[in-house]
């Protein structure tokens, strides 16, 4: 399939890049639209384990086309805006649904729909030279959009949280790190290199394990203690019998390194 973006995929590992320099990669409907897509696509590929995201250039992600997108909207009526932000939001519904981890490789800006898409990422990696902004309300616009007040409470606290979606200030890859934002900042050139290695052993380990390990962080946000107790007891149990379980046993007793199988 052609996309208006960059997709390959390694050794079970799927590699995304936003593929319009020129304008610090700005979203348009139908690169919105065609990961969407894809997103649901990677649910039933076997052949994918793990989802790296990037930018080309020196951009992660600006957000919305200015000129494609939101000169677009001005001519619709509500229905039509509508349609545009429920197809938005099923991008981050479907990167959550998705039982495989994404890593988002932050290599520059990356800010409004690009923050929340790296929000809704699994795990970041940013470069030093990274800055991120939830800008909606320095154009008028919610900073609740595409789930980003429901997400980023919860990965950083409500506190920060209000702090950068009513203020939309730029934060730097530090501070970002600092909050809790993101998991890591290298140096600018080891930031693909770092999300891939990560990738890597992510794709070469237990996949189903992770897989549920995914789903049940997502899963157990709503839940009260007893529920995620119990929850877990049953996804444990079902891991206990698992083959790569069992695997690992097997190569402890060998004093070697288990090949899982993803079973």
């Amino acid at each position: 399939m052609s996309y208006d973006f960059l997709y390959e995929v390694n050794d079970g590992v799927a590699t995304l890049t936003f593929n319009r320099p020129d304008v610090l990669n700005a979203l348009t409907f139908e690169v919105y639209a065609q990961f969407r897509d894809l997103l649901e696509d990677l649910r039933y590929d076997n052949s994918v384990k793990v989802l790296v995201l990037t930018g080309a250039g020196k951009g992660f992600c600006s957000g919305g086309d200015v000129h494609d997108i939101i000169g677009e909207l001005l001519k619709r009526d509500v229905k039509g805006h509508l349609d545009f932000t429920r197809m938005t939001g099923a991008v981050v519904q479907n990167m959550r649904l998705l039982d495989k981890p994404i890593i988002a490789a932050l290599n520059g800006t990356t800010a409004g729909a690009g923050a929340v898409i790296a929000l809704a990422s699994d795990l970041r990696i940013a470069s030093e030279k990274a800055k991120f902004a939830f800008l909606f309300t320095k154009v008028g616009l919610t900073g609740a959009d595409m789930g980003a007040a429901y997400l980023l409470p919860r990965v950083i606290g409500q506190g920060r949280a209000l702090e950068l979606l009513l203020l939309g200030d730029n934060v730097d890859a530090a501070t970002a790190e600092r909050y809790g934002l993101v998991n890591r900042v290298v140096p600018h050139d080891e930031t693909l290199s770092t999300a891939q290695a990560w990738a890597k052993r992510l794709a070469e380990g237990p996949t189903a394990a992770i897989s549920l390990t995914k789903r049940l962080v997502n899963n157990e946000w709503n839940m009260d203690l007893v529920s995620a107790l119990e929850a877990e007891a049953q996804a444990q149990a079902l891991m206990l019998m698992g083959e790569d379980h069992r695997i690992f046993y097997e190569a402890f007793k060998e004093k070697a390194k288990p090949k899982f199988v993803g079973r």
